[in-house]
């Protein structure tokens, strides 16, 4: 399998783990072309900062299993945002206000 076809299909498996999971709205978004950082953003949100670290448990669990370990973890310092960082993909889980707040799937466009 080429690598960007792994990375591809890791994004797909953080936002099932998050869906599973219970997270809402979640989306993967292709960040190819705007970003050199990284290749894809998995975001969601929660209802509640239990519901956030659940979430981003069920993510570093998952992705674990594919022998894949997060690179850097953020939050959940003000209930509002957790930040999975794997390199290539950057699983963000929020709340729903501060989803809404930094608007990451209308920057992209």
């Amino acid at each position: 399998m080429a690598e960007s076809e792994r990375i591809r299909q890791l994004a797909v498996l953080s936002a099932e783990a998050a869906s599973k999971r219970g997270a809402l709205d979640v989306v993967i978004l292709d960040m190819h072309e705007l970003m050199a950082i990284c290749d894809y953003f998995v975001i969601c949100h929660g209802r509640s900062r239990a519901h956030l670290r659940a979430i981003a448990e069920a993510v570093e669990e998952r992705l674990e299993q594919e022998q894949i370990r997060v690179d850097h973890r953020e939050g959940p310092r003000d209930d509002t945002w957790i930040i999975l960082d794997y390199g290539p993909i950057v699983v963000h889980i929020f709340s729903e206000a501060g989803r809404s707040f930094y608007a990451l799937e209308r920057r992209q466009q």
